[in-house]
């Protein structure tokens, strides 16, 4: 394999791990932050031991998934050197912000809030696990506003060979970003929903803690719920955007060959991209194609045909991924509503089957959150600034492939290394349910509160 390969393998294998640990982030901070809210609301101590409980596994999480993004951003230097200086005028900005204000008030406020529940007040500590699971949020923000960029890149002009930023609100209001962000987030939201129903159910099972789980069962099956339809309509939105300005990635996505208006939504199809049409093509849905994408039935849909072959994503892994995506996501949003159901009609612990296959759900939503990052990332190429820079151009010029194999080799085992850790600690704690002993806070809550 030569360097670019490479060097594309690589990011992918550290950004795809790297992503196992953000969106449980993204979620479970706002469910733990939600959770010590309501003991604070009730003095009921079942939601402190809540909020203990599912706030160590956050940690764990948390620990490791700054550790792995961290080797993201060397790789811009040592695999992307070119791709850095072309666009670090314009990178630069929100990647400081990120940096600078979201991540540093997220550590340190976690912080306060991992070493301060006998040192500072209830409402002061239930205000830094919410600033965390804001600044939490932010930080995405930032990260995807940048990565918008390069899925539709505004604000600045080719100058000296790089390009350079002329409008900075361009950048941040890139409705590409947003949507991406809103998309992106919600993701992490359904995957922290998942998540605590699935260990809910696991201890559910065996009689633990019913209350305690059960609460926590009820509670994320109602945010995951809202979540899996936001999730439906934000992938709407982004769908349209796409359609707008990336119609090869569209036709990729659906395995659309020829150009026509009021386009057709094949259910059943198989690419065939060698020869330039599908294998098989079975129960289309007239003008469905053109009705998801420009929300009108006689809207033109471009075909993979009307653009060069070196211009076009590689076919067979977007559709499949996205195929999957969609297909997990109505899975989701099925299994949600059965559970918020159950749980409001108190039928929880009398649905075995049930809880067995949400305790056996937990990997869906790391599935469809991986790949609809393949469906954005690999259905951008051959782009790594969409229509501006091809990823051939972006690599370190100076790098041997050696030394890329080196590093690769070096980043999976260390990776492989922490996703053992990582899963360990996770099943580890999760198995061994909340922490009765509550005195320590308990005694010191009341004259820190007054």
């Amino acid at each position: 394999m030569d360097v670019l390969s490479l060097s594309r393998l690589q990011f992918a294998v550290t950004a795809a791990f790297h992503f196992i640990f953000v969106p449980l982030t993204l979620g479970l901070s706002l469910l733990v932050a939600f959770m010590e809210t309501r003991y604070l609301q009730t003095g009921d101590t079942m939601y402190l031991k809540m909020a203990k409980f599912w706030g160590k596994l956050f940690l764990i999480n948390f620990v490791l998934g700054v550790v792995t993004g961290i080797t993201m951003e060397f790789q811009f230097g040592m695999n992307w050197a070119e791709f850095s200086r072309y666009v670090g005028d314009i990178f630069g900005a929100p990647l400081a912000i990120e940096a600078t204000a979201a991540f540093f008030l997220e550590s340190i406020f976690i912080g306060l809030w991992v070493f301060g529940w006998n040192r500072v007040s209830k409402r002061v500590h239930v205000l830094a696990i919410w600033l965390v699971a804001v600044a939490t949020n932010l930080s995405a923000l930032w990260i995807l506003l940048a990565n918008g960029w390069m899925q539709r890149p505004v604000g600045y002009v080719l100058r000296n060979g790089r390009a350079e930023m002329t409008d900075f609100g361009a950048l941040v209001t890139n409705r590409f970003g947003w949507v991406s962000f809103a998309h992106t987030v919600l993701s992490g939201y359904v995957l922290a929903a998942f998540f605590v129903m699935g260990v809910s159910a696991y201890h559910l099972l065996r009689k633990n803690e019913v209350p305690l789980f059960r609460s926590s069962f009820r509670m994320a099956a109602a945010f995951g719920l809202v979540s899996t339809v936001l999730v439906a309509a934000s992938g709407d939105l982004s769908a349209v955007q796409v359609a707008k300005y990336q119609p090869a990635k569209l036709a990729a996505m659906e395995s659309f060959w020829e150009t026509r208006s009021g386009a057709p939504f094949t259910l059943f199809t198989w690419p065939d991209s060698r020869n330039e049409k599908n294998a098989v093509e079975f129960l289309p849905v007239p003008k469905a194609l053109s009705l998801m994408a420009f929300h009108r039935g006689d809207a033109e849909v471009k075909g993979l045909t009307a653009f060069p072959r070196d211009e076009r994503p590689p076919v067979l892994p977007v559709f499949l991924s996205f195929r999957l995506m969609v297909g997990l996501g109505l899975l989701l949003i099925l299994l949600a509503l059965i559970g918020w159901i159950k749980g409001v009609r108190g039928r929880l612990e009398r649905s075995p089957g049930y809880l067995k296959v949400m305790l056996f759900s937990i990997p869906l939503s790391y599935i469809a959150i991986q790949v609809g990052w393949l469906v954005t990332e690999v259905g951008r190429q051959p782009w790594l600034v969409y229509g501006v820079m091809r990823t051939s151009a972006g690599v370190s010029a100076s790098l041997l492939p050696a030394q890329v194999v080196a590093s690769l080799i070096g980043f999976t085992l260390v990776y492989g290394l922490l996703a053992v850790v990582d899963i360990h600690l996770l099943v580890k704690y999760s198995k061994r349910g909340p922490d009765d002993d509550l005195s320590g806070i308990l005694k010191s809550a009341p004259a820190k509160e007054a």
